[in-house]
């Protein structure tokens, strides 16, 4: 199993010491580094700016937010990091929720699981170079032909012959028809809250994805890379502040990231088990009461989700991921001191 460093999105302002980060995964043996995208800061900028002193990472986007960018402009922002950094790109994208593309990217929802197919569709085009790019399909039509075309669009290959013409797509997916269709046409899979206890509720899911007919990978070469926070603590007590310092991410996921009725992530909680627990968190979230939500959490659950623990136990828990199928851990980590903490308990 692989470590990548999961560098995330930013907050109120951009992130200092990350070219330090970057450089002790390097130096300490890490696969990957990845950047993410919410409504603020873009994945593909971060990725190259401190991409650009690596020379043995992989660089991957986990995840670039589809409708925020033409099927053919991931493309070719995937196309010509790939060419700079010698062929290290990973292209995790998905399809994020109805809040935020329909409110901030003004694109419709509806659909989710046609229009991915669409996009990747379209890249593995653009890639590939076989043809000029078309697509007949309703929601990224080429040429496009709909209202307010003047019907002079053409088909067109990309200028640039790309690097590599099976650059990894992975895809962030949550419900069974969506993971099953990953493990059909992706190269690899971003779960979130996959967890050692969780795990084998998605077999099937993945199984039913890699029997269907023209699926891309088997079980043997489809990656999952898995994110969990990652702490090695002396004792119980300090442990216990670290369970307590998860608890409000874990909160604002289950009750407060989307809308009431459409919260993907707590769809997920509720997969798990946590069907009750999740109503709760939800209603008190929405109504304001952050911290009472908080509370609501419980320590058994942040346990499963994450990996903190002393070295021995962090070992044991590692090899419990690996077991289920996980081929990367992505792992946000504080310092360059943890991240060659953790790569060397971990060698």
């Amino acid at each position: 199993m692989k470590l990548g460093l999961q560098l995330g999105y930013w907050g109120a302002q951009p992130p200092s010491g990350v070219g330090e980060l970057v450089a002790a995964a390097e130096e300490a043996g890490f696969d990957a580094i990845f950047t993410a995208e919410a409504w603020g800061s873009d994945a593909f900028t971060p990725l190259a700016w401190w991409g650009r002193e690596t020379t043995r990472l992989r660089l991957g986007t986990s995840i670039v937010q589809m409708s925020g960018r033409a099927p053919t402009s991931i493309a070719m922002h995937a196309l010509t990091l790939d060419h700079l950094t010698g062929g290290r790109v990973v292209l995790g994208m998905g399809v994020s929720g109805p809040q935020v593309v329909e409110g901030w990217y003004g694109q419709p929802f509806a659909k989710p699981l046609a229009r991915t197919r669409e996009v990747v569709d379209i890249i593995r085009q653009v890639l590939a170079r076989e043809a000029p790019v078309t697509n007949a399909g309703p929601h990224y039509p080429l040429p496009y032909d709909g209202p307010g075309a003047v019907g002079l669009g053409k088909p067109l290959k990309p200028i640039v012959h790309p690097l590599r013409s099976d650059i990894p797509i992975w895809l962030g997916a949550e419900g069974p028809k969506n993971v099953a269709q990953t493990a059909e046409i992706a190269d690899g899979w971003i779960p979130i809250f996959y967890t050692p206890k969780s795990a084998g509720m998605y077999q099937p899911w993945l199984d039913e994805g890699f029997a269907r007919p023209g699926a891309r990978r088997t079980r043997a070469d489809f990656e999952i890379a898995a994110t969990c926070h990652l702490q090695v603590v002396a004792d119980a007590a300090e442990k216990q502040q670290v369970v307590d310092g998860m608890k409000p991410v874990i909160a604002l996921y289950m009750g407060g990231m989307g809308a009431k009725d459409a919260n993907f992530h707590k769809q997920v909680f509720e997969r798990m088990g946590y069907a009750e627990l999740a109503d709760e968190v939800q209603r008190l979230y929405l109504a304001g009461e952050k911290d009472k939500a908080t509370g609501l959490i419980p320590d058994d659950l942040v346990d499963d989700m994450h990996i903190i623990g002393t070295e021995a136990e962090v070992k044991d828990r590692v090899a419990q991921w690996e077991d289920t199928g996980v081929t990367t851990l992505m792992l946000s980590c504080r310092s360059p001191e943890e991240v060659r903490q953790v790569a060397g308990l971990l060698a």
